[in-house]
């Protein structure tokens, strides 16, 4: 009867993890369509081309030597050699799940991570050098990252994180501050799009060309974060593990509708408008806030920490754009800002897992790492291959330069198109 009852969990485990897995995998349709809706018609088509790209590359190189990186320990194999076992025969601790689910699960956020690039360098740099960095990014410098955090390895044998009292549920730190300390390395490389700055210091707005695709993608990210968040409950056979996952769900919906809320009332005050693409990331910087320690907030302690994330992110963009730091998406803002308010949240409800001194030195080593390490990497494509597009190819748009074709022949022409 145990054995069965046993077997039972497992089943039912595993198989939430992969739902969530593949919930977390539709996230990169969402930032698919994000960002094609918020660069110009012109460049839709490479951004579309580099978000799936990016996928499949991830997936790639955390298959080959990422998983093992971020979770093998002192065990480093390739192409995941023995995943496929159930985990349980044989173990002298048995797995809960299966490990070849734990993988898909892992990978995917893997491929969140670098999805917050892709938007960060939008409209200006050249597709082979982001999938270039994508490589390294996905197959080393993220899980170096995720072997001092989530794989409890200490951090080049100096100090363990989790022993100083850091905290990241779902990852506002390890994937998301992540993915943005990767970008702005990008970002600062790359430079600004060109008439995005005049040179009295003025700010000129760069509109997205399909709004609708844009608040589609924020709802398919909206859904999509469920999995991240409760995916991350790691179970969901149990009485008290169910109930976690419930606990997280309403906590997650919680916060974006907060961070949405708040972005919009504070734009209004600021512009005199309510700006729909503040809106959209008012609701991503709340999924984000909340990210690092959904479980144990209560719901109006989640709207709240949501609606914070959807403040500091407005104070955000406007913060960056004044020092002439150009990010069509917002990703820097919404990731990596919002994505240090997270982790810096978590003590507030949970105490006895995290300390603010943790908080501060885990997003340190974070930041320190991946900006340090991909700005290294930059440099290195920016000197082998170049990094950006001439001026005339992005005058003319990068889906002609690069791709060859138009997002939308059918309603404008081919030279100078969508500007």
């Amino acid at each position: 009867m145990e054995q069965n009852i046993f077997e039972l969990q497992y089943a039912l485990d595993t198989f939430y993890f992969l739902i969530c897995g593949a919930l977390v995998m539709w996230m990169a349709a969402g930032f698919a369509m994000l960002e094609a809706g918020l660069v110009r018609s012109k460049n839709t088509t490479e951004i579309l081309l580099k978000n799936i790209s990016l996928y499949a590359v991830a997936c790639t190189l955390y298959m080959i030597c990422g998983y093992s990186i971020m979770y093998g320990g002192d065990e480093f194999t390739l192409f995941l050699n023995g995943i496929v076992s159930d985990g349980v025969t044989g173990a002298e601790e048995p797995a809960t799940y299966a490990p070849s689910a734990d993988f898909f699960f892992q990978v995917v956020f893997v491929a969140t991570a670098m999805s917050i690039v892709s938007g960060a360098v939008a409209e200006r740099m050249k597709l082979w050098a982001f999938l270039a960095f994508a490589v390294v990014m996905t197959g080393f410098i993220y899980p170096m990252e995720g072997s001092w955090t989530w794989g409890g390895q200490p951090v080049f044998g100096m100090y363990t994180l989790g022993d100083l009292g850091f905290s990241d549920f779902a990852g506002s730190g390890i994937v998301h501050m992540a993915g943005a300390s990767a970008a702005l390395a990008g970002v600062l490389l790359l430079g600004a799009r060109k008439g995005k700055y005049g040179p009295d210091g003025s700010v000129k707005p760069i509109p997205g060309a399909n709004m609708p695709m844009a608040t589609l993608g924020t709802f398919v990210l909206w859904m999509g974060w469920f999995g991240f968040n409760g995916g991350s409950v790691l179970a969901t056979a149990s009485v008290d593990s169910a109930n976690a996952v419930a606990v997280v769900f309403m906590n997650t919906n919680a916060a974006a509708a907060g961070g949405l809320i708040a972005a919009m009332i504070l734009a209004r005050v600021m512009f005199g408008k309510a700006d729909l693409t503040m809106a959209l990331n008012g609701a991503l910087a709340g999924l984000v806030a909340i990210t690092a320690e959904p479980s144990t907030p209560t719901a109006l302690q989640a709207t709240l920490f949501g609606g914070l994330g959807g403040v500091l992110v407005v104070l955000a963009i406007v913060t960056l754009d004044k020092l002439r730091i150009d990010d069509p998406v917002g990703a820097i803002s919404v990731h990596g800002v919002v994505g240090l308010l997270g982790l810096l949240l978590v003590p507030v409800t949970n105490s006895e897992n995290s300390s603010f001194s943790g908080q501060l030195i885990g997003a340190a080593t974070i930041f320190v790492w991946v900006f340090g390490s991909s700005l290294i990497v930059w440099s290195i494509l920016k000197a082998v291959m170049g990094i950006r597009v001439s001026d005339q190819e992005e005058y003319e748009g990068v889906d002609m330069s690069e791709c060859g074709m138009e997002a939308y022949p059918e309603f404008v022409g081919a030279s100078g198109s969508g500007r």
